[in-house]
This record gives structure tokens, sequence and C-alpha cells, in this order.
């Protein structure tokens, strides 16, 4: 899954560069391409053409090869380096909106299907023989996370999204073991990183996005740092 969620964020490439060429939102650009990612990643693999590691690489390739050959006939050094990397302060009011409005499904999504979502990660097989489709949650399960990838690549950029969808995630497995906890743990992680790491890269006059990734960075080696501390001294006693 985490290497679906970096194809995901370097293959909305195409979309995002499209969006500006036609100039509408970036944001809508970048959703309308995770969408035809997660389809072509699903109809590659459902056909058993290949198999889905190699699905996701071909249609990563892809779709991030034609986006830099788009970015290199329409897009100046700077632009290049806000979509690659992310803007933080270029987020506008409307994208804010879109953003809180894409937050609701996805949070909505996981409330209305936490116990589907969770059985059908952990145990497909139990999940199958008690009536569920392990393929519509997968297909559930990757719309959302498309759309997380998607809402994440304004701030940090396509190249540096996975660190927003993974690292925050492994900070909190270190601390809790029980997924609802460490649902919520991560978010408060990501939460603290964004803002540490855009306040250091305002007054240090940082790029945002590698800026917020460092800071998440560091929280995981906290948590994991203060995990292995706390099993030593378990063990001592």
């Amino acid at each position: 899954m985490s290497f679906i969620g970096d194809a995901i964020s370097h293959s909305i490439l195409p979309g995002i560069v499209l969006a500006y060429v036609l100039g509408i939102n970036l944001f809508l650009g970048a959703l309308a391409a995770s969408l035809l990612v997660v389809v072509g990643i699903g109809l590659i693999s459902e056909y058993d053409l290949v198999g889905e590691q190699t699905a996701i690489a071909v249609v990563f390739v892809g779709f991030f090869s034609l986006g830099i050959l788009l970015l290199s006939k329409v897009a100046s050094s700077s632009d290049l380096s806000h979509i690659l990397f992310g803007n933080i302060l270029g987020v506008s009011r409307g994208d804010l909106i879109i953003m809180a409005a894409v937050a609701g499904v996805v949070i909505t999504g996981i409330s209305l299907f936490y116990k589907e979502i969770l059985t059908a990660s952990f145990d497909p097989a139990h999940s199958a023989a008690i009536g569920l489709s392990p393929h519509l949650i997968r297909y559930l399960l990757l719309i959302l996370l498309a759309l997380s990838t998607v809402s994440a690549v304004q701030t940090v950029g396509v190249v540096l999204v996975l660190a927003l969808l993974v690292t925050p995630g492994a900070a909190a497995s270190q601390i809790l073991r029980k997924p609802g906890k460490t649902i919520f743990l991560s978010v408060a992680i990501a939460s603290c990183a964004i803002v540490v790491g855009f306040y250091v890269s305002y007054y240090a006059n940082l790029p945002s996005g590698p800026s917020i990734v460092t800071a998440l960075t560091l929280f995981f080696v906290l948590s994991a740092t203060t995990s292995r501390i706390k099993r030593r001294v378990r063990n001592l006693g």
C-alpha cells in the first residue's frame, strides 16, 4: 500500500500540468489523474494481465513520465519546484475549501466502513467468507488514498507526499498497537509536524515541503527511540 501511495503521488503529475495549462484549479487536475490511476491499476490487476506490483509500476512510470514531458514544455523552473516539492504559502482560500471537503469525504468513508476496511486489510480470506467483497473494499481504500494524496500535494509536492502518507502511521505504530488509537495518534503527529515544519521554513527561509517532511522524520525517530527505551526499561523491570 505504501508503494501504491507513492505511485499515485507521482502519477497525478500530468493532471496537475494539464490543469495549469488550462488555467483551472490544480487540485481538480490532480484529482482527475488520481482517479484514472486507481482505475488503471485496478483494471490491470483484476484482469490478471500482470501482477499487482507490476501494474502499479507500469501506471506509475507511464503517468509520471508523461507529466515530466508536459512540464518540460509548459512550466518554468519555479513552477516545477512548486509542483514537485510543494508550496504551502501558495494554498488559496479555494484550495482550502476543496481540501476541507475532500478531508470530510475521507473521514466519512473511514468512519462508515472502518470495520470492513480493517477486516479486508488484515484478513481478506475471512472478509470474503463473511460476505464482504475484498475487491470493492480495496477500490474504496484506493480512492480514499488517492483523495488523501491529492490533498497533500499542494503542501509538500508530488515527490515528498509519500512521507505524509507513511511516516505519521509508522511513528504512531511505534507507540500504540490498536488500529483505532494509532490512526488518531498518526493524525496528531502529522498535524504537529506540519505546524513545526511550516514555522521553521518561514523563519529560516527554507522550502516548506522538505521542512515538513524533515519534521515528520524527526518525530518518527523520537517515537522509535522512546518506544525502544520503554521496552528496555520494561525488560529490566
